[in-house]
C-alpha cells in the first residue's frame, strides 16, 4: 500500500464525515452573525452604550456599506444573480441527483448564505431611504441579526440531519 492511500484511510475525505467541514460550518455563521451587513455588531453594542465616537463610527460604516452594498446591486446585480443561480443549478444537479457529496456539502454551505445577501441589500436599501440615527440603525441592524441567526439555525440544523442521514446510508465505516 503507497503512502497515498494509507494517508486517505486514515483521513475520512467525505465531507459530512469530516471535522473540518463542521468547523467551517460554525465559523461561516458566527462570522455572518457578527459581521451584520459588513458592521461588526460589537460596534453596534458600544454605540448604544457608550455614544459619542461609537456612535459616528457606527454611522459612517454603515453609511460606507450601505452605498457599497446598492452599487454592487445596482451595477452588477443581474450577473451575480446569473452566476449563483447557475452555480446552484449545477451544485444541486451533482449533489443530490449524482450523489457527490461534496458539491450537497457546498450547496448547503453556500445557498443560505445568498439569503443572508439577499437579505442585507434590502436591509441597505431601507437604510438608504431613512435618516440615518443610531436609534434606527441600532435597531435595524439587531433585527438583521436576529433573522440572519434563524437563516443559520436553520441552515445548521437542515444540514446536520442531511449529513447524519448521509452517514447513516453509506455507513461510516465502509
Amino acid at each position: 500500500m503507497d503512502w497515498y492511500s494509507s494517508i486517505f484511510e486514515l483521513i475520512d475525505m467525505r465531507s459530512f464525515s469530516n471535522l473540518w467541514f463542521w468547523i467551517a460550518l460554525a465559523v461561516l455563521w458566527s462570522s455572518a452573525s457578527h459581521w451584520v451587513m459588513g458592521v461588526p455588531y460589537d460596534l453596534v453594542v458600544r454605540a448604544r452604550r457608550v455614544g459619542g465616537q461609537s456612535e459616528a463610527d457606527l454611522l459612517d460604516i454603515v453609511r460606507i456599506n450601505t452605498n457599497r452594498l446598492i452599487y454592487i446591486a445596482d451595477v452588477s446585480g443581474v450577473v451575480i444573480f446569473s452566476l449563483c443561480c447557475f452555480i446552484f443549478a449545477g451544485l444541486v444537479t451533482l449533489g443530490f441527483f449524482y450523489h457527490v457529496e461534496f458539491a450537497q456539502a457546498v450547496f448547503l454551505l453556500l445557498f443560505p448564505m445568498s439569503l443572508v445577501a439577499m437579505m442585507n441589500v434590502k436591509v441597505a436599501r431601507r437604510l438608504r431611504q431613512q435618516e440615518l440615527t443610531v436609534e434606527r440603525v441600532s435597531k435595524i441592524l439587531t433585527r438583521s441579526r436576529v433573522y440572519t441567526q434563524i437563516i443559520g439555525m436553520i441552515a445548521i440544523l437542515v444540514t446536520s440531519l442531511w449529513g447524519m442521514y448521509q452517514n447513516l446510508s453509506i455507513g461510516v465505516l465502509g
